[in-house]
């Protein structure tokens, strides 16, 4: 098994919490470092958006942006 998305690319949080100060408002991220598989299989990612800093999530936490045509 492998990460599903790259460094350099254009994520976005799937589902933000509402109270989660640390979450963008486009929700908008740039993937900055892949992360190993926890415990559970499941990777992570050191994800940055800016002037929010960076954050860790779990895969199943981002999707790729869809393109705007």
């Amino acid at each position: 098994m492998s990460h599903k998305y790259r460094v350099n690319q254009i994520v976005r949080i799937t589902h933000p919490r509402i109270s989660d100060k640390r979450a963008s408002a486009s929700g908008i991220y740039e993937v900055t470092r892949l992360m190993p598989a926890d415990h559970t299989g499941e990777f992570s990612y050191r994800i940055k958006s800016s002037g929010f800093g960076e954050r860790a999530v779990r895969e199943g936490e981002i999707t790729a942006r869809i393109s705007e045509v």
